[in-house]
């Protein structure tokens, strides 16, 4: 099972990656979120996060997002799906 937050419990968290486009990022974001595109941070994880770390990964709606926690689990990081992504805190905020 993937670890999962929702949108309310992200605030005032830190280490937040949006995994949408540069593009998609750039329109807009949640705030403290850094991107890193999901084919680069699943291509080369290690150049981006640490495992001692939590991150708090999200996506458009919280699909992609989650099989990019599954990956990354499985190659030992710690990271939490953020439940809906991006369209869930357009909702919520």
């Amino acid at each position: 099972m993937i670890p999962s937050i929702s949108v309310k419990q992200l605030q005032n968290k830190n280490n937040i990656i949006d995994i949408r486009s540069n593009q998609s990022y750039n329109n807009n974001h949640i705030p403290n979120a850094i991107n890193i595109p999901f084919e680069k941070l699943i291509i080369e994880p290690d150049k981006y996060l640490r495992k001692n770390i939590m991150y708090y990964i999200y996506c458009r709606s919280g699909i992609t997002s989650m099989k990019a926690c599954e990956i990354l689990i499985k190659r030992g990081f710690n990271v939490t799906n953020v439940v809906g992504g991006y369209e869930r805190w357009i909702l919520e905020n």
